[in-house]
């Protein structure tokens, strides 16, 4: 009697890493503004963008859905979901809440490779904001954000602080074309590398924490949402 063949868990692998391709690249055209909001979702030029047939397309769509990127319409197709200043507040107030767990964490846990990582991206930020490349600045930081929540080294967290991030990437990629936000946001960035540096857990989880509120209000004031300082609503 011979084996049966052994395809399952690779089908499996196959499977899931083109979820989280799709995902990822389905993402990546709404954050960058390819497809504005409201838009319906073209799933026939996704298809033939991705090499891929409406089933998985679809199933990519709902996990986008989960994420705010999409909302779902039953039987009229999908669209790319309006930014929400209500609900981008709640975002970035959750995420205050990460970032200074984050900045605890991080602090005690980075190892070398987590530093020689947040240095390289740090380094990276300070380039593309010498050139003034605004949609690099975006896409840097937010790299050096989720790097820096991988050095937390709570799986927990750093899958619900990837769900909030990509709710806000998008704004993020609005508000960084001013030129004074990405020279603050620089400087906020050198004080975070700072505290980490040495160690200090309680200002890298408090300049984190400040970081997150200043974004949130260069972004909400662009939708005239006054911000406190943890980047929550005011009444």
């Amino acid at each position: 009697m011979t084996d049966a063949p052994v395809t399952g868990p690779r089908t499996a692998d196959r499977a899931d890493s083109l979820h989280a391709r799709l995902v990822a690249g389905i993402r990546d055209i709404i954050v960058r503004g390819e497809l504005p909001d409201g838009t319906r979702i073209p799933e026939a030029a996704l298809c033939q963008r991705f090499a891929v047939s409406r089933t998985p397309l679809r199933e990519a769509l709902k996990s986008l859905a989960s994420e705010g990127l999409v909302t779902l319409r039953p039987n009229r197709g999908a669209v790319v979901a309006p930014l929400d200043p209500p609900v981008l507040a709640e975002v970035f107030e959750a995420k205050g809440a990460l970032e200074r767990f984050i900045g605890l964490a991080a602090a005690d846990r980075a190892d070398r490779t987590d530093m020689q990582a947040l240095e390289s991206l740090h380094a990276d930020l300070c380039a593309a904001a010498a050139i003034r490349d605004a949609d690099l600045y975006s896409d840097v930081n937010a790299a050096f954000h989720e790097r820096m929540a991988d050095a937390a080294g709570n799986r927990q967290v750093r899958q619900i602080y990837a769900t909030l991030q990509a709710q806000v990437r998008r704004a993020r990629h609005a508000v960084n074309h001013d030129p004074a936000r990405i020279a603050a946001s620089l400087a906020e960035h050198e004080a975070i590398m700072a505290a980490l540096r040495v160690r200090a857990r309680l200002d890298l989880s408090e300049r984190l924490a400040q970081h997150n509120a200043a974004t949130a209000h260069a972004i909400l004031a662009q939708f005239g949402t006054a911000q406190d300082g943890d980047g929550a609503r005011k009444g």
